[in-house]
Formats: C-alpha cells, structure tokens, sequence
C-alpha cells in the first residue's frame, strides 16, 4: 500500500471508524467487546485530542488510533490507553505502524508521559507493532477475560514512556 495519510478523527468519520472497529471484532483477537459502541458513548470515552484516521490515496478510511483516559484521578493525567485498528484488507501493510507514530506524537504533544496497551496474548501482529513502537511488556493478566465463545484469555499488559514528556 501506498502511504496512508493521517489525520484528525472527524465526527462524520464515525460509520467508517465504528466498522473497522467491527472487522477487529470479528477477528476475536482485538478486543473482548461483543459490539461497537454508538457514537455518544465511544466519543465520551474517548480524548478529543487524540483521534486519528489513516486514509487511502482514494481518501477511504483504512485504519484509526484513539486515546482514552486511564483514570480521573490528577496523579494520572499524562498517562493514556490506547487503541489502533485497521481495516483487514490493509493489515500487514504499515498502516498500523504510521498510526502509532502519529499517535505517540500527539500524545506528547497533550502532555501524555506514558501510554499504556492491554493486547491479548495470542495477537502476535498487535505485539509485534507494539514492540516496533517502543513499547515494553510489564506483564500478563492470566484469565482476566471471557471472549466471544466464552473462553478465558490472557492480557499482555504493555506501556511506553515518553522520552519527551515527564523527563525531568
């Protein structure tokens, strides 16, 4: 694939958003969640000011990055977790990669000192970009959720620190 081009997450880009986030569903891998959420509920959940979309050359979008708050407490207010999806028809292409990179520079850029991925442990492609992107694993959640067919799965827990933010 050609370089995807980054940028800003939109309100209108929700219906192409919400159905990449469907096809990670779909795959059992991504996400313990049985459905995407509406548009209300995702936007709340999620920082207005790390939302990123990749786009094709043909303008499609292909892939999204978004951040959420870890905790309300002030203690943690740089630090974040993060969630990247691409559309399966581009998977193993860069997209993923380009995502993270622009995400990493937006969360410095909103004064995020640590970001933090649970990724579960069979999905070696998630695992693999995470590491790429300088992320290190921390530990496993043994059992810390049921997927789709109700069988028990296993967390890596991952985090990179900002080597721009927070150094004093």
């Amino acid at each position: 694939m050609s370089a995807a081009t980054i940028e800003g997450m939109r309100a209108d880009d929700w219906p192409a958003v919400r159905a990449i986030y469907e096809e990670g569903i779909e795959t059992g891998l991504a996400t313990f969640e049985l459905t995407a959420p509406e548009w209300e509920s995702w936007n709340h959940s999620h920082r207005p000011d790390c939302r990123l979309v990749a786009r094709d050359g043909g303008g499609a979008i292909v892939g999204w990055a978004a951040l959420s708050r870890y905790s309300a407490r002030a203690v943690y207010s740089g630090v974040a977790e993060l969630s990247v999806y691409v559309a399966a028809k581009v998977r193993g292409r860069g997209v993923g990669r380009a995502l993270m990179a622009a995400l990493v520079t937006a969360s410095e850029e909103a004064g995020i000192w640590t970001l933090q991925a649970g990724v579960m442990a069979d999905n070696a492609a998630s695992l693999a970009l995470h590491e790429r992107c300088g992320f290190r694993r921390v530990g496993v959640r043994e059992r810390i959720g049921r997927d789709v067919k109700g069988v028990w799965r296993d967390v890596v827990l991952l985090e990179r620190r900002s080597s721009v933010v927070g150094v004093e």
